[in-house]
């Protein structure tokens, strides 16, 4: 049994999706592990993990949408160390996932075709987002 750890670097752009399946699939190519299983964590918690389709971009208009109307930033929040839109991004996390699990089978990630890792962003601001990814298997 083998394992691998690495952490990426994400900077998103302010609120919304950001794709980071290329750099995942890059780094689990280059580990050597056929079949393993793949955690990823991510090491905020006013961002989340998703993974969501990648072909159709309306997806994620519409999510990032539904979770501005589930936790808006007018809300009457106690929490507001950060500014207006600090609580609200603490709701949609917790509402979301920080952590991913995906088999790994010859050597490559078992997405579905229209499946890619995103970063969702919270925060109003582009931010600098830290993924730890660790790789287990043989």
């Amino acid at each position: 049994m083998k394992q691998a750890r690495t952490t990426l670097i994400i900077i998103t752009t302010g609120p919304g999706l950001t794709l980071f399946t290329r750099p995942v699939t890059s780094w689990v190519d280059g580990q050597g592990i056929g079949d393993g299983l793949l955690t990823l964590f991510i090491r905020h918690t006013s961002a989340s993990l998703l993974i969501q389709e990648n072909a159709d971009p309306d997806v994620l208009a519409d999510l990032r949408d539904f979770f501005a109307r589930i936790a808006p930033k007018a809300g009457p929040y106690r929490h507001d160390a950060e500014g207006p839109d600090d609580m609200p991004a603490h709701i949609r996390a917790a509402l979301t996932q920080t952590q991913l699990s995906i088999p790994v089978s010859g050597g490559r990630l078992d997405l579905g075709t229209w499946q890619g890792l995103y970063v969702f962003e919270h925060r109003d601001r582009p931010q600098r987002r830290e993924v730890v990814l660790h790789l287990i298997g043989d």
